[in-house]
């Protein structure tokens, strides 16, 4: 049987992608044989014309590492993978710890991401495995919602939705009487496990975020706006946990024990000092809202707010209000 040059060249070159790797690698005699399991065991192929492939590629700008093997056996491999091995290992962890990414769909993207480099690598790779989605999450809806959002923050186009919760009877019942949100898109960003959309809200002015799956009836408009200059990471800094409020600094004593807590939430750069053997003093700029309250009340004994005295009282009703509980 007799393979046309061309397709003898593309087949090596699948061969190179999927086969090779720097732990792996194929002799010229090897490679044949990947040949041969492609095409059929009948095709012969000559090692002079598998070396003017490999040259070809290679001048190609498909950069082929040859090392020297036991016996001086010249061993062929590609490395240079779009993404590391790391950075793979990254995505597939974000993809398996979406909880509103469906099982079925989880698989696809990851066989996706595993073609990305060789079998070897890919099967070091995790598996999908079942993560129980949250039940008021609607796939099919977060899929669509996703898409128009992006699809407006690229083309500065403004965005018309519903909004809204559900109540105690798990019903979604929807804000302002069901009356729609016209709000500029800037970022779509991934924060405790949920996708929130960042925007001006343009009945107000105001820049607010907005959980994707609590978003109804998306539509993007054919009414573009002009960006101002607004920095997203900042933003989310201060929103601390997505929750509204204004800025205001606060103090916070903490444990030592707590270093890595509040560096792992404020950053290396947050602005802590040694106060005695036994604690820490924090000095942020944070929004005061119940999500810092709640912030401050998960540490018990551990924290103490020291300033300003409006959280320090709120922190304090909270505390009261667990003890009527109980």
């Amino acid at each position: 049987m007799e393979v046309k040059g061309s397709h003898r060249l593309l087949a090596l070159k699948k061969i190179l992608l999927e086969e090779t790797d720097e732990g792996n690698q194929l002799s010229i005699k090897e490679l044949a044989e990947k040949l041969k399991l492609a095409f059929s065991s009948e095709a012969e192929f000559d090692p002079r014309a598998i070396k003017r492939d490999l040259e070809a590629l290679d001048e190609q700008g498909f950069e082929i590492i040859t090392n020297k093997g036991i016996y001086g056996k010249v061993l062929y491999s590609y490395h240079d993978r779009l993404f590391e091995t790391y950075q793979l290992r990254l995505m597939v962890d974000a993809v398996l710890s979406a909880r509103f990414i469906t099982e079925k769909d989880k698989k696809t993207i990851i066989q996706k991401l595993k073609k990305l480099t060789s079998r070897h690598i890919a099967k070091t790779l995790p598996d999908p495995l079942i993560f129980n989605p949250s039940s008021n999450i609607d796939y099919n809806l977060i899929k669509i919602n996703i898409d128009r959002v992006h699809k407006a923050i690229s083309t500065n186009r403004i965005l018309e939705y519903q909004y809204g919760k559900y109540n105690i009877d798990k019903e979604f019942v929807f804000n302002r009487e069901g009356d729609f949100y016209q709000v500029e898109p800037y970022a779509l960003i991934w924060q405790n496990d949920f996708y929130y959309l960042i925007g001006k809200f343009l009945q107000t002015g105001e820049f607010r975020h907005y959980r994707l799956d609590r978003i109804r009836n998306i539509r993007v408009t054919e009414e573009k706006f002009r960006r101002e200059d607004l920095d997203i990471t900042k933003y989310v800094d201060k929103s601390f946990h997505m929750f509204a409020g204004e800025d205001d600094w606060i103090k916070i004593k903490f444990k030592h024990e707590m270093i890595n807590i509040i560096i792992d939430r404020f950053g290396l750069d947050a602005d802590i000092r040694k106060l005695d053997e036994e604690h820490v003093l924090l000095t942020t700029k944070a929004k005061l809202s119940p999500g810092l309250v709640s912030w401050i009340m998960r540490w018990g004994h551990k924290a103490k707010v020291l300033s300003p005295e409006w959280l320090v009282e709120e922190v304090k009703k909270e505390i009261e209000l667990m003890q009527d509980l109980y």
